[in-house]
């Protein structure tokens, strides 16, 4: 039985997939995000962090992030 990758953090190829833009503009928008929420930038943003700046779902981002 195959297992699903559950994931705490959103990488810019994930962004990349939600939004359809190219890749530099993901990682300015988590560049943004991080911030905006007064983190370093070697920390992660999480998904839910993620979908409270940009107001989107939890449910609809989920499925589309990769692997």
């Amino acid at each position: 039985m195959k297992t699903q990758n559950k994931r705490l953090c959103i990488y810019p190829k994930d962004l990349k997939s939600i939004t359809r833009k190219n890749y530099r503009q993901c990682i300015r928008l988590l560049q943004i995000i991080r911030k905006d929420l007064n983190k370093l930038q070697n920390e992660f943003v999480s998904i839910e962090e993620f979908c409270q700046y940009t107001c989107l779902k939890i449910k609809q981002v989920k499925p589309l992030i990769i692997g």
